[in-house]
């Protein structure tokens, strides 16, 4: 396995803890309830990240996608905070 795949690993699975935990603990849009993210995907460039996630609550999956998109920007904020890379992902 090359480094550039490993340290990309590295990186998206930093990228899904920090998510995680900043839904869980900083986001108050109530449209956002229990969700969890499985996977992150990075592109080679670091410059976009689709974030994938599971519910249990179904039938509101539509309101959960909306609620998430609209704090894509406080949540790529934050991660920034968080996370000291040269490029920060935009989030999809």
């Amino acid at each position: 396995m090359k480094k550039g795949f490993q340290r990309s690993d590295r990186v998206a699975e930093q990228v899904r803890r920090d998510l995680a935990d900043l839904i869980r603990s900083e986001l108050k849009d109530p449209r956002v309830g229990m969700i969890s993210l499985t996977a992150v995907e990075l592109t080679p460039d670091y410059a976009h990240a689709k974030v994938f996630f599971t519910t249990l609550d179904a039938e509101h999956l539509d309101e959960i996608q909306r609620g998430l998109k609209r704090a894509a920007g406080f949540l790529r904020r934050e991660l920034g905070r968080r996370i000291h890379i040269h490029t920060l992902p935009e989030l999809h």
